[in-house]
This record gives C-alpha cells, sequence and structure tokens, in this order.
C-alpha cells in the first residue's frame, strides 16, 4: 500500500503575513485533515540565528522529528529541515521545509516499524520532489540506525536515566496526558530521538505506539504531544509553565533520581549494556511495569541491584516460585545471597523469607540453605524481629554446622546479657534461632525468661498506650516460640505466674491480649485467675464479693495454703480502688490475719477503714457503714500490731476512739487524745476529722458526760471542737431534748453559764447557745416544765444559780410581754 506524502514550506523570519504552505499534497488528505496537519508542521526558529548562516550553522540548526495522531484516528510521520529562504539558497532568510508521510486509520507502519524507527530513514527530503519518491517510512529489514549507539548514550545518560524512564512510562499509559507533556532538554534533537529510541526498547510495545512526541518545539505548554523536545536556552520557560522537565545536559541536579523500582531497575539494565533483557523479562507473568520480572532477569543476568530491586525480585518470585527453571531459581538465590551486599533493608529481609518459605519443598535443600543461613545470619546480627524463620531441617551437611560454629557464640553472648537484649521480638527471636541451630542455651534460659516475663508485660502497655487494639507485634512469635520449645514455655509461664501478684491487673491485660498456653500440668494459680477475671466481671458485672470469689476459685489452692493468692485476687477485682467496708470484712474473715500478712492485703483493708470514714461528711448520726468501719479499725489494729503504723495507725486509732465514744468508756482525756491522734494522723481526711469531733461533742452534750472531760474540753480552747460542739448543739435532735427534758435544759444552762471565762472560743459559743438553742426550747416549755427546770438548776448548783435563771429566763418572758403590747399598740 503506498502511504500519501505531504510537503510543506514554512514562512521564512520576517515574512510579516506571510503564512506557510503547502507545495505538495498525495492521495487521500483532506482539506479538512491539513488544516489539522498545518500546526503540527510549523516551527520556529532558535534565538540569534544569523541573517545568512553558513552551511554548518545550518546543518546545526534544530530538524524536528514528529509523530502525531489526527482527530479521525490517522497519524502523521514527519521530518523538517531548515533550509535557506530561496531555492537557489541566495535568499537571506532561513525557513523550515516538513516532509511528512500519513497513516490512514488502522493501517501500521511499513514493516510493523514502530514510528521512531524513521527518524534516520535516508528518504526523508529538505525539499519539494518533481516526482514520486521512495516511502521514508519503508526501511529495510533488520535493525535499524536508531538503534545504534543507544547502549552508550544510556550510559552517558546515566544520571537521568530512571526518572526519565518513569516519566516516559507514565506518559505512555491509556489516557492523554491532558496538555502536559513530558519535556526532555537536549542540545540536539538527535538525542531527544535516541531518548525515543530508549523507550521503544524498553516500554512494552502498545505503550511505545501510544507516545506521540516532537524532538523539538519552543512552545510545550500548547503542544498536544506526550513527549516533547527543546533546546535547553528554553528550558526555564517549560518549568515557569508547570510542565515536567528533564534537562539532561550538564551535570545531573540533586534528587534527579526516582522512586519508581520498574524504572531504576530499568536504569541499571541499559546501564549494563543489556536491552534484550526486557524482552526477557515481558515473557514472565506479571503486570507490564511490575518491577519483580525485570528485576529477576537482571539478576539471573549478573547485574547487580539496589535493595528495592532486590526486594522486588524475592518478593516476585515467592508469589511465583513455579514461574522460574531450577537454573534460573539457583542464580536467582546466588545473586539475592551474594556475600558483597552490605545494603540489605528490612522489606528485602522479609520477601527473602517469604521466598525461602515458598522455594522450601520445591527446590532440593543445597539451593536454599544460602538463604537459610543469610536469613538466619540476620536474625541475630541485624535484630529484623519479623523475619520467618526457616525451620530446622533447612540445613543440610555442613552449612548447618558452619552457621551454628559461627552465631553460637555471639547468641549466648547476647542471651547470657543482664542488660540485654531490649525488646521481647528479639529475645524471642534469638531463642527460636538457638534451638535451630541446636546451640545449648539450658543455662542462660532462667535469667533470660526472668527478664522476658516483664518486659512483655511492659511492651504490651505501652502499645496499648499508644492506641494499639489486637495482638501486640511480638505475639505472633512468641505464640509460636512456646508451642516450638516446651522447657522456655514451663520456664516463661512460671515466671509470669511469680510476676502476677506484683501487677495481676497487667498480667490480666496481657492475657486478654494474648492467649498464653497454660492448660497443660502447670499449677500457675495465678495466671489462671488473671486469665478468669475478666469472664467474671461480665457475667457478674458489679458484684465485685462474687467476683472475687470465683476468681479466687480459679486458683485452685487456699488462701490459708498460699497466701499471695489473696494479693492476686484483690489486685484483679479491686485493682485501682479500696474496697467497701463491706468488701474489706470479707476479705479479713476469709483468711487469717497471718495469711493478710504474708499476701500484704492488710494495706488494702486499712485504706477500705479510711476511705469509709472520708465517704461522706457526717450530718446527725453517723451512718452504719461508719459504725462498721470503726469496728472494722478496731480488728485491724489488733490483727496486725506490729504491720499498721505511722499516720495510718492515728486514723484507725481515731475510727476506734469514735467506736468508744459511741458504744463504750473510753479512757479519759477525750478531747486531748481527739487533737493529739488528728495531728499524727496529718493530714487527715476532712471527713474522718469531723466524725472524730462530731463523736466527742456529741458525748460531751449527752446528759452522762463526765463533768471532767467537759471541764477539760472547755478550757482546752480548741476552736475546731468548740465550733463543732456548736453546731452538734444545734441539731434538731439536741433542740428536741431541751424541750422534752427539763434536766436537760437545766444541766445545759448550767455547762452553758459556768465558764465565763474559760478563753477565747467558748465564752462566745456559750452565750449564743444560751440565746439561740436554750431560750427558744424553754419558751416553748410549759409553766411546770419551767419550773422543774429551775428546780433542777438550783439542786445541782446553788440558789445563785437558780436565781440567774430567773433573772436569764425573766429576761426572756419581758422580752416576749414587751413584743405582745407592741404588736397591740400597732393593732390599735
Amino acid at each position: 500500500m503506498s502511504l500519501a506524502q505531504v510537503h510543506y514550506t514554512s514562512a521564512a523570519p520576517g515574512d510579516e503575513g506571510t503564512a506557510g504552505r503547502f507545495t505538495a499534497v498525495g492521495p487521500g488528505v483532506s482539506g479538512t485533515l491539513l488544516a489539522e496537519i498545518e500546526p503540527l508542521l510549523r516551527h520556529e526558529l532558535p534565538d540569534g540565528v544569523a541573517d545568512r548562516p553558513s552551511d554548518g550553522e545550518l546543518r546545526s540548526l534544530p530538524q524536528p522529528f514528529t509523530y502525531a495522531t489526527l482527530s479521525d484516528g490517522s497519524r502523521l510521520v514527519s521530518r523538517s529541515a531548515p533550509v535557506r529562504d530561496t531555492a537557489d539558497g541566495t535568499g537571506p532568510g532561513v525557513r523550515f521545509h516538513a516532509h511528512a508521510v500519513h497513516l490512514p486509520p488502522g493501517v501500521p507502519l511499513p514493516g510493523d516499524r514502530l514510528p521512531v524507527e524513521a527518524w534516520r530513514s535516508p528518504h526523508w527530503v529538505a525539499v519539494t520532489p518533481d516526482g514520486a519518491i521512495p516511502d521514508p517510512l519503508a526501511l529495510p529489514p533488520g535493525p535499524t540506525a536508531v538503534s545504534e549507539g543507544l547502549d552508550d548514550f544510556a550510559v552517558s545518560r546515566g544520571p537521568w536515566l530512571a526518572a526519565v524512564l518513569a516519566d516516559l512510562r507514565r506518559a505512555s499509559g491509556p489516557k492523554e496526558p491532558g496538555g502536559r507533556p513530558v519535556v526532555l532538554v537536549e542540545r540536539q534533537c538527535a538525542d531527544v530521538a535516541r531518548w525515543l529510541g530508549l523507550a521503544s526498547v524498553t516500554l512494552p510495545r502498545e505503550c511505545a505506539e501510544r507516545l506521540t512526541f516532537t524532538t523539538y518545539t519552543r512552545r510545550p505548554g500548547s503542544s498536544a504531544m506526550r513527549v516533547v523536545g527543546m533546546l535547553p536556552e528554553d528550558a526555564e520557560a517549560a518549568r515557569a509553565a508547570g510542565l515536567r522537565v528533564h534537562v539532561c545536559t550538564g551535570q545531573a541536579p540533586p534528587g534527579a533520581g526516582t522512586d519508581d523500582v520498574w524504572a531504576t531497575t530499568a536504569a541499571r539494565v541499559w546501564r549494563s549494556r543489556s536491552p534484550e533483557l526486557f524482552r526477557e523479562a515481558r515473557e514472565l507473568p506479571g503486570e507490564p511495569f511490575a518491577a519483580g520480572p525485570l528485576a529477576v532477569t537482571a539478576l539471573c543476568a549478573g547485574i547487580a541491584l539496589g535493595p528495592d530491586g532486590r526486594t522486588a525480585a524475592a518478593g516476585w518470585a515467592a508469589d511465583r516460585p513455579y514461574a522460574l527453571d531450577a537454573k534460573r531459581t539457583g542464580q536467582l538465590v546466588e545473586a539475592l545471597t551474594s556475600p558483597g551486599i552490605d545494603d540489605r533493608t528490612g522489606p528485602e529481609f522479609d520477601s527473602a523469607g517469604r521466598l525461602f518459605g515458598a522455594l522450601e519443598g520445591r527446590c532440593p535443600a543445597s539451593v536454599t540453605a544460602p538463604l537459610a543461613a543469610m536469613l538466619v545470619t540476620e536474625a541475630v546480627r541485624g535484630g529484623n524481629g519479623s523475619l520467618e524463620l526457616p525451620h530446622r531441617d533447612a540445613f543440610v551437611g555442613p552449612e548447618g554446622a558452619e552457621v551454628a560454629e559461627r552465631l553460637a557464640p555471639e547468641i549466648l553472648t547476647e542471651l547470657g546479657d543482664r542488660a540485654g537484649p531490649r525488646s521481647v521480638a528479639r529475645t524471642v527471636q534469638l531463642l527460636r534461632v538457638a534451638r535451630l541451630l541446636g546451640v545449648d542455651g539450658t543455662d542462660a534460659l532462667p535469667g533470660v525468661v526472668d527478664r522476658l516475663a516483664p518486659a512483655l508485660l511492659a511492651e504490651a502497655e505501652e502499645e496499648s498506650g499508644a492506641g494499639a487494639e489486637g495482638l501486640p507485634g511480638f505475639a505472633p512469635a512468641l505464640l509460636e516460640l512456646l508451642d516450638e520449645q516446651f522447657e522456655v514455655r514451663t520456664a516463661l509461664l512460671g515466671a509470669l505466674d511469680r510476676l502476677a501478684p506484683e501487677d495481676p491487673g497487667a498480667v490480666a491485660r496481657f492475657l486478654e491480649r494474648v492467649a498464653l498456653p497454660f492448660t497443660g500440668t502447670q499449677a500457675l494459680p495465678h495466671l489462671r485467675m488473671c486469665a478468669e477475671v475478666p469472664g467474671a466481671m461480665a457475667t457478674l458485672g458489679g458484684d465485685r464479693a462474687a467476683v472475687w470469689h470465683r476468681v479466687l476459685r480459679a486458683a485452685g489452692l487456699s488462701p490459708f495454703a498460699e497466701p499471695l493468692v489473696l494479693r492476686t485476687a484483690v489486685g484483679l477485682v479491686w485493682e485501682d480502688r479500696a474496697p467497701t467496708v463491706e468488701e474489706a470484712r470479707l476479705l479479713l474473715d476469709a483468711a487469717t490475719s497471718d495469711s493478710h500478712r504474708a499476701a500484704g492485703t492488710w494495706a488494702r483493708l486499712v485504706d477500705a477503714a479510711l476511705g469509709a470514714s472520708a465517704a461522706e461528711p457526717p450530718v446527725g448520726p453517723s451512718p452504719a457503714s461508719t459504725d462498721e468501719a470503726a469496728a472494722l479499725a478496731h480488728d485491724l489494729l489488733r490483727g496486725f500490731p506490729g504491720e499498721i503504723g505511722g499516720r495510718e495507725r492515728a486514723g484507725l486509732l481515731l475510727l476506734d476512739l469514735v467506736r468508744e465514744l459511741r458504744t463504750g468508756a473510753p479512757e479519759p482525756g477525750w478531747a486531748e487524745t481527739v487533737r493529739t491522734l488528728c495531728a499524727q494522723a496529718d493530714p487527715v481526711e476532712p471527713a474522718l476529722r469531723e466524725r472524730a469531733h462530731t463523736a466527742l461533742v456529741e458525748r460531751l452534750l449527752a446528759p452522762d458526760r463526765p463533768g471532767a472531760e467537759l471541764y477539760d474540753f472547755v478550757h482546752g480552747d480548741d476552736a475546731e471542737l468548740i465550733a463543732a460542739y456548736d453546731r452538734t448543739a444545734r441539731t434538731e435532735t439536741v433542740r428536741t431534748r431541751l424541750r422534752t427534758q427539763p434536766a436537760y435544759a437545766a444541766d445545759c444552762f448550767t455547762v452553758w453559764t459556768a465558764h465565763p471565762h474559760a478563753g477565747r472560743s467558748w465564752p462566745p459559743v456559750a452565750a449564743a447557745l444560751l440565746d439561740e438553742v436554750l431560750r427558744p426550747a424553754v419558751r416553748a416549755m410549759s409553766a411546770e416544765d419551767v419550773a422543774e427546770v429551775e428546780a433542777t438548776v438550783g439542786r445541782t448548783g446553788s440558789s445563785g444559780r437558780a436565781d440567774a435563771f430567773r433573772t436569764w429566763n425573766r429576761v426572756s418572758t419581758l422580752g416576749r410581754l414587751g413584743r405582745r403590747i407592741a404588736g397591740r399598740v400597732r393593732r390599735g
């Protein structure tokens, strides 16, 4: 099929108002297409072109080579060349002559070539021919001139190679780039064409065919091409337009690389002058631009890759262990395990571990042994705790013995170091490697598990505090370790069981996240309690006493036989709270004082007693719980005389004194005892102080209080105690007693008038009580009761005291009478 050719001559510089013109148009190219083609063939000369350039200067001007798609699906391949302004070469200016070939829709290039292969076709012309000429796209069979020197060019452009290939890959996608071409800045159009030649070899054919391009333009922002070439002097304008610009001349700028692993690997292949590997890689399964197939092909060919490339290769082969034959599998393993590599990364080791797992059993152990040795060595020396370790039979013959001999001293030294290993994952990894290599760590095991047990709890708490949920990161490897090594499981569970009484809440939270296997014959009472508490809490809700009984039963031991189960049970149920008085009484009765003393739980009982005293300030008579707290304090003082001291002892003695003040006959010196104990218990809870004061003053306001105690109280001049007396004397209980018991009213009158000069605090309080409490009570009495009060005052005091009562009462009566008269006057 003969393809239509088009010739076009542009206007010369300075020809104002003159447009270019088509000088020859082949058949089948419509006027509509010509209007679309013309902008593609029109070019601007670079700045600074001489008016009469020499032949050398003329040849050095850009010769744009273009491949474009048109709106009807047809395509255009063209080359433009600078020519003299006139046919005889005597004109003053320079213009472009464009020679183009039109490809109808669906018609491939002759020989199924790619457009860039016609770049150096000898049939392009710079003048309009008189007759038919050969088709520039009809090239002879075999490699085209575009392939010549690509290896050298790729090596010369090494610093830019990966970044440009990455952008060319993106530009070759199914979607149009939307007017945002990739800009390649070179001094020669030929070098831009060489970039496109690299792309034609590197990219899959369907992608290379989508790369429309022109090797020279001065207006990249308005170009519809996917790739455009520019001269260095125009690069800054392209950057200002926000285009992706690669200046591939001079020194490479910092950051000229890319994180595209495929592009980085492709660049290494080109620098190794092995472009045939691209075809081999495309024969392997995988996505067109997956890095794995190309990386595997490169490694098998002996090309060194970086960590990302090796990671991609190992990961791809791990997912497709059947895709490589035995020879290439061996080559890949050899390349990945080369002793000269010193920049392996964690992801690379993880991929290598996956590859080992995929090849194990498919390949002879002699093939996979280098992988196993590399993984084990990294596990010991690199500290990579996430590696998937090989099985014990991964080594055969001398390989295993050599690795074990090399690594055993390092493993035992680190396991035996009391300052390390630092993390759970590291410890677990070392223990697993030790077993894998047959290293005897029996002597180091007790110390290892004693350090490992608290580290488990600490790391799990740290992860939980950071918001992590589910299994801790070290849990899968830990569970594998416990499943593999019975002796480690036994020792570690024992260490955790010994640790549980110290922090049972942390152990319980750990067991909720990590289901340790302790269903065997080991007793492990504390671990069983910690495992039981979540279910008990969920089932029994807020009944902490019932939860405590259930948790204690889970231990399988009596607190009389093993007092520490008391500590664990109390810590689980009342982890951050004190028991109530009722719960504390239950705990105290559940075991002997010796058991509580050994378990240390007596301190929780003390907290319960003192906490109950501070539960709420008393109003009127103290509630029953306070009486129970006082009784509990009494029993605690008797049961733990040597353990309770300091302010706690003073607080319990204060509670015990409250009990005696209300129910018995405490030792003399009540007020002084209260003051002394409050000082010893300082800082005493305000409510406990208030209850002690209230119990004291209630007893001093009782009809049968000893006079000596009242005298000491009044003359002690303790403002705080006297204020408590004042508050209690004003309660409804005391007022009712004053109104209904003349003898009690007489007694209070005697007390409140008997010590007029007892310090500074008592006289004003006594005077106020006479006027504000006793006087209203006496007013409310019948005349007979008032007479009885007067007689009682006389009998218990003196005639002068009786006269004082009559005078005090008369003043009250006269005042009441005066108020009545004043009322009548007002009504009149």
